[in-house]
């Protein structure tokens, strides 16, 4: 039997059709008002996937025979990730690792690198910094 390899720290640079209809596109919450895209959420998310991967700025993203200006994918992507389609395609997304026996928790760390820095950390026993004033001569 072989042993799938399993990669982390990667960033997927397209989705396949079938894979986006069945596991992200029930997640992501349509608008109900207003104009239809003229995409579908299937090239909209691929190209989500394309900024993320290379890093370009978004308004350098570039779509084929401009079908779709790159404000438009950004305002889908700003949308989808204020009104919590992301966090629930992650918490899903998890919750099958974990039924399929396939989460390995192992690899997961903090490393307080984004820690939030608490007030009043002058007053703390060690002192980073000092903090006496220069004298003039």
């Amino acid at each position: 039997m072989k042993q799938q390899v399993l990669q982390y720290n990667s960033l997927p640079k397209q989705v396949s059709r079938k894979d986006f209809n069945r596991y992200i596109n029930p997640h992501l919450k349509k608008r109900y008002k207003g104009p239809k895209p003229k995409l579908s959420f299937y090239k909209i998310f691929n190209y989500l996937l394309f900024v993320l991967h290379t890093g370009i700025q978004w308004n350098q993203l570039r779509t084929r025979r401009n079908e779709l200006h790159w404000s438009n994918v950004y305002k889908w992507h700003h949308r989808w990730s204020q009104d919590g389609s992301y966090a629930a395609l992650f918490s899903t997304s998890v919750r099958h690792l974990k039924e399929t026996d396939q989460l390995d928790v192992s690899v997961l760390h903090g490393d307080g690198s984004n820690t939030v820095v608490k007030k009043g950390g002058m007053t703390s026993a060690t002192r980073g910094t000092s903090i006496r004033k220069g004298k003039k001569n």
